[in-house]
């Protein structure tokens, strides 16, 4: 076991003990305190003190008055404030001042039972105020008496009592692992619960054995369902651990499952490959749980079950998404963007999807899922996928599923003399335009070079459907990526943030830069650009382009630009 994990279980072990040092003795008590993974940040204590909570992009100052009581400025921003995660900004600062804060705030909560916020009962929201109340008790309880003690008490299992009646009514998916998370927390935290452990762990082993897929990717095909599952989930081994009681199987081989994958969406910088409503992950938790991880090995190549390849060589990675939309009933994230594909070289990421952001995501949604918005191609500006569009249908399912798309994505790949070959095809478009889409990529043995071709063609025995023949095929750029075109109009220079040069070529075509928005920023959408060639099925039903890393360096290409009398490139 590495040294960073060892210090993080020991940290989590010394809170569980924690709990039982301060109420000793007690039939109704609390026994374990969880440790919480998710990133905390002590000066966030000092603006929650103050009375502003910043949650969501969104602040909002008390002045003198319950927080609780405030109109919310977007659903995010109640979402964050109800889920009560903000408390470990509190603990992490460790004074009496902000013990005293979180006191004061948890007791405004727990003393008016009677408020009527739309969110508060909303599954996935209380699971969270749980977990974060049974984690965060140490800082709640450390200073306070027996009085307060039984409050608290007598509010959380009001909570818990919730949270057992929300399974009746509950989204598939990610939230009803959430909830049953916090269910098994809550029989292993409180005292004399033997027959809700048993219960808890069996619908939770029950639930991870079909959620968690063989090869270790989560049913949504959302590689930040990973990211937001283990951080409960390794915390909770290790509680199942501090109670002396083995930990369910099904737990055990889920987070083994879990862990490649985690490593297999992984970029050069420590990124995340945006599929399928992933936004931007916390470098700081995912290194976090790769701690836990003791195998450190080298990502697979093939996710046959969640339907992804990964490409490798040299310092040049490729992801592809190659598997059909998601059930219905996990869908509510997924996107249109089958054989799309991010190409990252070393620490710099060059092609990318857009991505989903973080907070304010009803804003674009609809772009963020269409096919438009990744890296692969676009037949007559139609989506791949289509979903639910009608408002009353959204609100009764909680979301807009994929309706259609897909029903048969192939991939194959092959070890070539001269590098790896990957063959896959879909048919999204056939229903309606009687065409598949074919993509070809081929990566070199050293990841010097990676050639594509994407072919459009009916299927067998079938003509094209229509008259709508054209198609564009995308590839967006990542913001740091700085992006010229050559004076031949077939061809891009990309420099990369190390002043790497890399060049795309499309010989026969003709290729556009065009505007695009990078989704998935720490700070929000961000300007960028795409690559953009178009071209028409009953002319050219193939395509076919290059990414070619050069030899020279940035400085010495702008020197033979100027030499030429050409722009000079933006640094």
């Amino acid at each position: 076991m590495s040294r960073s994990a060892r210090t993080v279980i020991a940290r989590a072990t010394g809170a569980t003990v924690a709990m039982s040092r301060l109420w000793p003795g007690r039939a109704d008590r609390l026994t374990i305190a969880p440790h919480d993974l998710r990133t905390a940040d002590a000066t966030r204590a000092a603006e929650i003190y103050a009375g502003r909570f910043v949650f969501a992009g969104k602040i909002v100052t008390c002045h003198g008055r319950s927080i609780f009581d405030l109109e919310p400025p977007s659903e995010d921003w109640e979402v964050a404030l109800l889920g009560f995660g903000w408390l470990r900004h509190l603990r992490a600062a460790d004074t009496a001042l902000t013990r005293a804060n979180a006191r004061s705030l948890v007791d405004d909560w727990i003393s008016n039972p009677g408020r009527k916020r739309p969110l508060e009962r909303r599954p996935d929201v209380l699971a969270r105020r749980v977990i974060s109340l049974l984690s965060q008790a140490p800082l709640v309880l450390g200073d306070t008496d027996g009085k307060f003690y039984r409050k608290y008490l007598r509010g959380l299992t009001r909570e818990i009592r919730y949270l057992r009646y929300a399974m009746l009514d509950i989204a598939d998916g990610v939230p009803r692992l959430q909830v049953l998370i916090a269910l098994c927390y809550a029989s292993l935290c409180l005292a004399n619960q033997a027959r809700h452990i048993r219960s808890a762990t069996r619908r939770l082993s029950d639930e991870l054995q079909r959620q968690i897929l063989p090869d270790g990717g989560h049913i949504s095909r959302n590689p930040g369902a990973l990211v937001e599952l283990l951080s409960d989930l390794l915390p909770l081994r290790q509680t199942f651990a501090a109670r002396n009681i083995a930990p369910p199987p099904a737990l055990l081989n889920a987070i083994d499952r879990m862990m490649p994958m985690l490593r297999f969406f992984r970029h050069g910088d420590g990124s995340f490959a945006l599929f399928n409503g992933m936004s931007n992950a916390p470098s700081d938790l995912v290194a976090t749980l790769l701690a836990y991880d003791d195998t450190h090995g080298v990502p697979m190549a093939n996710m046959p079950y969640t339907g992804f390849q990964r490409l490798d060589a040299g310092a040049t990675t490729v992801i592809v998404d190659t598997g059909p939309p998601p059930s219905p009933n996990v869908s509510q994230e997924a996107h249109a963007g089958c054989l799309a594909f991010e190409l990252s070289s070393g620490p710099s990421r060059i092609v990318v999807n857009c991505g989903m952001p973080s907070t304010g995501r009803d804003n674009w949604r609809s772009f963020a899922r269409s096919t438009a918005a990744h890296s692969t191609l676009t037949y007559h500006d139609t989506s791949s996928c289509q979903f639910i569009e009608l408002s009353a249908m959204k609100r009764l399912l909680q979301g807009a599923p994929v309706v259609s798309g897909p029903a048969n994505v192939e991939s194959y790949r092959e070890a070539m003399a001269d590098g790896d070959l990957l063959t896959t095809s879909h048919d999204g478009y056939l229903a309606k335009f009687g065409v598949v889409h074919r993509r070809v990529l081929m990566i070199s043995q050293d990841g010097g070079r990676l050639d594509g071709e994407d072919t459009i063609s009916p299927a067998p025995g079938t003509r094209i459907k229509g008259a709508e023949t054209d198609f564009a095929l995308r590839f967006h750029l990542h913001p740091a990526v700085k992006a010229s075109r050559l004076s031949d109009a077939r061809g891009v220079m990309l420099v990369l943030p190390n002043r790497d040069v890399w060049t795309f070529e499309a010989l026969d075509d003709k290729v556009d830069i065009e505007d695009s928005v990078f989704l998935a920023g720490n700070d929000g959408p961000r300007r960028t650009a795409q690559i953009v060639i178009r071209q028409d099925s009953r002319h050219a039903s193939s395509v076919r382009w290059s990414f070619v890393r050069s030899a020279t360096t940035a400085a010495g290409t702008n020197a033979r630009r100027n030499a030429r009398r050409e722009p000079e490139l933006p640094l």
